[in-house]
């Protein structure tokens, strides 16, 4: 079992920034691909970015390429995801989770095994 806890949600204007985190327990962190995915009222929930186990792969979903950046430290048994320049449009729920092992098939929420009870982002115009 892996446990996840995110914080860092919260309240913010428009053009603000945010960091989530996300603390992992339970398992060897390192050995999992970690995903954030986020899901606003009435909306599935759908992937924001991915990061590979060792770090060194990353991918981001169009919408907040050059406004977000996911980043993890295996030392901390953490995972990272910085917001800047948010939009009205980015509130949601936002929730990390974990795949083990090979980083596949990242967009997919069935992808991943473990998953974090989330934190809400809320920007307004």
């Amino acid at each position: 079992q892996v446990q996840l806890v995110e914080s860092g949600g919260g309240l913010v204007q428009a053009g603000g920034s945010l960091r989530l985190s996300c603390a992992a327990s339970g398992r060897t962190f390192s050995n999992y691909a970690m995903g954030w995915f986020r899901q606003a009222p009435g909306k599935e929930r759908v992937i924001v970015a991915a990061i590979s186990a060792d770090g060194r792969v990353t991918y981001n979903v169009d919408s907040v390429k050059g406004r977000f950046a996911i980043s993890r430290d295996n030392a901390k048994n953490t995972v990272y995801l910085q917001m800047n320049s948010l939009k009205p449009e980015d509130t949601a729920v936002y929730y990390c989770a974990a795949q083990y092992g090979t980083y596949s098939n990242v967009y997919y929420v069935r992808s991943y095994a473990y998953w974090g009870q989330g934190t809400q982002v809320t920007v307004s115009p």
